[in-house]
């Protein structure tokens, strides 16, 4: 049945306020208007990201349709769509590439003008829903909504891949991946014979581990409190595992001590003050860098001992692995399909989209590294 420019109902999962377990509901989803690409959502993985906001610890707008880590098939297109086409296998984009705001057109910025992200509307470009349910106007999640049937994007925000894409797997290059894999290999540019403590060793901790792994660090350090991570974080090349509530002093002295002089690279993917700070004085004084990649609350302050910044450490931030994405998902997905990464232990779990509430209790639960829904 053609249902191109025609509203679709389908069923989504709605979160209707914070804190609040999550509806599947019948939904109407409108067809895309000028820029715009409505995709027939294939899997979404779930991220961490995705629980800050369901919290409420990330400040978005209810009620929305949660999920950002999504592959799919599009269905149709709005006027001036010329990237994809119906048919086309794709990711979508937390942080979309619109090629001409300021970050975009920056050599090294990524942080596209665009996004929805820091602030969130939970609105599309035009700021309307597209989304509706019981005759309620439904939010966006970062306008790329993933836990639903189907959902309706800005074409900036997706990214066309390969079609021989295993569509089970290849959710995660959306967000985790690139998030994780690319802070080692592309932001830190972790060197051979290095050492590294990742502090977070969910979906994005353990592709930060398998970029250092794969960039030659001779020690890598994973600090977690659950210690059902420690078995999988060894086989993809951890090499020292840290509990940091069974420690007798604080962790970074610990790291400290385990390597002499500090690391030369730590890595955040928790998304919390104390572990930043705890990340950035594990690092080498003179010459460590540290790389913020989870998301904190808006509201927290980071405070750092002033004088101890002279020495030479770096402090960085990094977004998706620093990857322009339209430009450099595609090819993400290219080296996952010519055998250059491996992504697949990393999905863990996979469950149909109707047992998503068995999916959130094993993220819960710690027994996942990243549990993906088929649709």
């Amino acid at each position: 049945m053609n249902t191109s420019g025609k509203a679709v109902t389908c069923w989504a999962a709605i979160a209707w306020k914070k804190n609040s377990p999550l509806s599947i509901e019948e939904v109407q989803v409108e067809p895309p208007k000028a820029g715009e690409v409505r995709i027939k959502m294939i899997s979404s993985g779930i991220c961490g990201s995705d629980d800050h906001v369901l919290k409420g610890t990330f400040p978005v707008k209810f009620p929305l349709i949660p999920g950002h880590e999504g592959a799919g098939i599009v269905e149709s297109i709005g006027d001036k769509v010329s990237s994809v086409k119906p048919g086309d296998k794709v990711l979508t984009l937390i942080i979309p590439q619109c090629r001409e705001c300021n970050s975009c057109l920056h050599r090294k910025g990524n942080f596209c003008e665009k996004q929805d992200v820091l602030p969130s509307s939970g609105l599309m470009l035009d700021g309307t829903s597209r989304f509706t349910c019981k005759g309620k106007s439904i939010y966006h999640s970062f306008r790329v909504s993933t836990f639903t049937e189907y959902s309706v994007v800005p074409e900036i925000a997706v990214a066309k891949i390969d079609d021989a894409a295993p569509m089970d797997k290849v959710c995660l290059i959306s967000c985790g991946v690139p998030t994780g894999y690319g802070a080692a290999v592309q932001s830190a540019k972790v060197t051979p014979g290095s050492t590294c403590v990742i502090f977070g060793l969910g979906g994005v901790g353990s592709a930060i581990v398998m970029g250092c792994k794969a960039s030659g660090a001779s020690r890598i350090i994973g600090v977690d409190i659950n210690e059902k991570k420690f078995s999988q974080a060894r086989a993809l090349g951890v090499t020292d595992c840290l509990n940091p509530r069974k420690l007798k002093k604080p962790v970074q002295e610990v790291v400290m001590e385990m390597t002499g002089v500090g690391v030369d690279f730590a890595f955040e993917a928790v998304g919390l003050v104390d572990t930043m700070t705890a990340a950035w004085e594990s690092c080498n004084k003179s010459y460590g860098v540290c790389l913020i990649v989870g998301l904190a609350s808006p509201e927290s302050q980071l405070s750092l001992e002033a004088a101890k910044i002279i020495t030479g450490k770096t402090l960085k931030g990094v977004c998706l692995g620093d990857y322009k994405t339209k430009d450099c998902i595609p090819q993400l997905v290219a080296d996952y399909l010519q055998n250059k990464i491996n992504i697949d232990p990393l999905v863990t779990h996979q469950l149909p989209f109707d047992q998503l509430h068995k999916a959130l209790e094993l993220y819960h639960a710690g027994e996942v590294i990243r549990c993906v829904l088929l649709f």
